[in-house]
């Protein structure tokens, strides 16, 4: 029986449809809102860099003119005092003496030589005008200098940021928040998806377990939704193929218990009397009869037999009964008991002591069919041989030297009742019922392994049916 496997998950369908609903929208919220924030913050802090860098020369230019030639530093504090500087803004001065030393002049004690980074301050005396954020006593502080070299001196502004970065904090809060609620939102939405979604599959669960429990004449309404219009059609097909074969089965089992039990017992119980009398009968032809229903009866039991075994195949309660089996001796053995005729048994090397776990009726029965296969159709078997084509498989391959088959009948010839174009060339196709290289591909696939049909490998007339089982436990 084919079974389609489906991935178990520890989460339902409409949870996982949920989830992945929730997912997308706080990966799209969490993008947009990062973005967002990104762009705001370039342009903030662009904006405010210039507008802060563009007084900080008009100051430096102002203060070129205020700069003394005797180079007072009381009176360079006094101009500085007079800048029109933006809020939280500090204005700083270096003046250098000719002796190499620097004076620094500030507005606020607090904001001196020792707020500015030493890197800043050793590009501006270099001549470089520069500004660097930074740190400073826990807050966030932009710095601006500006070289004035025919003044021997250096101008510099520090600017808190601490107002930017508390709007760009705002603006982040309120973006989380809305991330927040857009994810709430795509898990509702995934929520209403799922349950819309399931819906019909949920009314393909009821009809399913209707017709389980022996509601067979259950069908799905039409729908107009033309993406599952396929699966409505094919869950009614399917409902209406299953209640055909269980009716058909059960006429079928009907028909077979009715006609053939009574009357096989009463013609096994009538054949056993005439074989016991058979010497006292007055001529040949009615020993004749009685051979001919003998054999008639013993082919009318074998067919009962086999439908018996694969109604156990059917139902799924054929089981293995393993043993350790030296396959060679089997395989001798086999052949030496259903073959009428002697039939030669070709053993590979290093294969005479292989020991596999099989069942040994089973296997015996696999190369019973396959000789009588080969007798019926194929004008006797030729040769069986043991071969090991790997460590893990070994193949038992009958060859006869029949017409062979055509290789678009080489699958056909292993299902129920089937026996090919050839058989009807033959008289003794009558002997058979088809059901023989079925119970072999059965009886070989509980032992996990596989048969299939191919030419002779020596290029001579006739077919060549290998068996594959496994070496390790099946």
């Amino acid at each position: 029986m084919a079974r389609i496997r489906i991935l178990r998950t520890r989460l339902g369908l409409r949870a996982r449809i949920t989830l992945a609903f929730t997912l997308v929208a706080a990966v799209l919220s969490l993008l947009l809102a990062g973005t967002t924030w990104a762009l705001t913050r370039s342009d903030l802090v662009d904006q405010r860099e210039a507008s802060l860098t563009s007084k900080a020369v008009f100051n430096a230019r102002f203060m070129r003119s205020q700069i003394p030639e005797n180079r007072d530093a009381g009176a360079v504090g006094d101009r500085l005092g007079t800048l029109e500087n933006p809020a939280g803004s500090r204005s700083l001065i270096e003046l250098r003496q000719r002796n190499g030393r620097s004076v620094w002049v500030a507005q606020t004690a607090q904001y001196g030589e020792n707020a500015l980074p030493v890197s800043l301050k050793r590009l501006v005396a270099r001549g470089t005008a520069a500004r660097m954020r930074y740190t400073y006593q826990g807050e966030t502080e932009l710095a601006i200098g500006i070289p004035i070299p025919d003044r021997r001196a250096s101008y510099f502004e520090i600017v808190s940021m601490a107002d930017l970065e508390s709007t760009l904090d705002s603006l982040a809060v309120s973006l989380l928040g809305a991330t927040l609620l857009t994810t709430l939102a795509g898990a509702g939405l995934g929520y209403w998806a799922a349950r819309r979604t399931l819906r019909p599959l949920t009314t393909v669960g009821s009809a399913a377990e209707a017709i389980a429990g022996g509601h067979l004449d259950t069908r799905l309404d039409g729908i107009e939704d033309r993406d599952l219009e396929p699966l409505v059609s094919s869950f009614n097909r399917m409902a209406r193929a299953l209640e055909d074969r269980i009716d058909s089965d059960n006429r079928f089992a009907s028909d077979v218990s009715h006609e053939l039990r009574s009357p096989l017992m009463t013609l096994a119980a009538s054949i056993q009397v005439l074989a016991a009398r058979r010497d006292e009968m007055p001529d040949d032809a009615a020993r004749s009869a009685v051979d001919l229903m003998e054999a008639d009866v013993a082919r009318f039991q074998q067919l009962v037999d086999d439908l018996l075994e694969i109604s156990r195949f059917d139902a799924g309660v054929a089981r293995l009964a393993l043993d350790e089996v030296h396959l060679p001796e089997l395989v001798r053995q086999a052949v030496e008991t259903s073959s009428e005729e002697p039939v030669l048994v070709l053993v590979e090397d290093g294969v005479d002591d292989l020991v596999v776990r099989a069942d040994k009726r089973r296997l015996v029965r696999v190369i019973a069919n396959l000789l009588d296969n080969a007798r019926k159709y194929g004008g006797g078997a030729t040769s069986v041989r043991v071969q090991r084509p790997d460590a893990d498989r070994v193949h038992i391959a009958v060859e006869d030297a029949g017409p062979g088959i055509p290789p678009e009948e080489r699958t056909l010839v292993f299902d129920r009742f089937a026996r090919g174009r050839t058989a009807g060339h033959r008289s003794s196709a009558s002997d058979g019922v088809g059901l023989g290289l079925s119970l072999v591909s059965e009886h070989v696939g509980l032992h996990g392994g596989r048969t299939w049909v191919e030419d002779r490998p020596d290029g001579g007339a006739g077919a060549r049916f290998v068996v594959e089982l496994p070496v390790g436990r099946p």
